[in-house]
């Protein structure tokens, strides 16, 4: 269990440092289509608050304590933050999709280890992360071609 919650205080540690990222774009977007991405970027950074919530939760439920400090998140994170300057939605959307390329990897490779464990709830609770960063992905590939 205990390399199950290693991970997935990574994963918390990822979703924490994205959100910031989130918020940042959110904030310093500009050019073409401003209105639509600012709006997609609030929604996108309130699911993922919503995400930091419930697996730290679950972590507690597991009977372990979740990372909780920003100094924690950045010794522990795999995203790298957003520089605080302008961006254009190019940039945003190809970082974005790097971004969620690493949380889908890391929600996999915890649901892997939770199966093979048989602890159901980590892994029920996960496929709602792969389903949802999956069509993410599309939907962000989409607006790059």
């Amino acid at each position: 269990m205990e390399e199950i919650v290693k991970n997935m205080n990574v994963f918390l540690s990822d979703l924490a440092v994205f959100y910031r990222k989130l918020q940042n774009y959110h904030w310093n977007i500009t050019g073409e289509n401003f209105f639509e991405i600012h709006e997609k970027l609030e929604e996108y950074y309130n699911e993922i608050n919503e995400q930091i919530d419930e697996i730290a939760e679950h972590i507690l439920i597991l009977g372990y304590e979740p990372l909780g400090t920003m100094e924690d998140y950045m010794a522990n994170t795999t995203i790298a933050e957003a520089k605080n300057e302008k961006v254009k939605s190019d940039v945003v959307f190809e970082n974005l999709i790097e971004d969620y390329t690493i949380l889908l990897q890391e929600a996999m490779k915890i649901k892997k280890m939770a199966d093979e464990k048989n602890n159901y709830s980590t892994s029920s609770l996960i496929d709602e992360y792969i389903n949802d960063y999956s069509k993410k992905m599309w939907m962000l590939n989409a607006c790059v071609k």
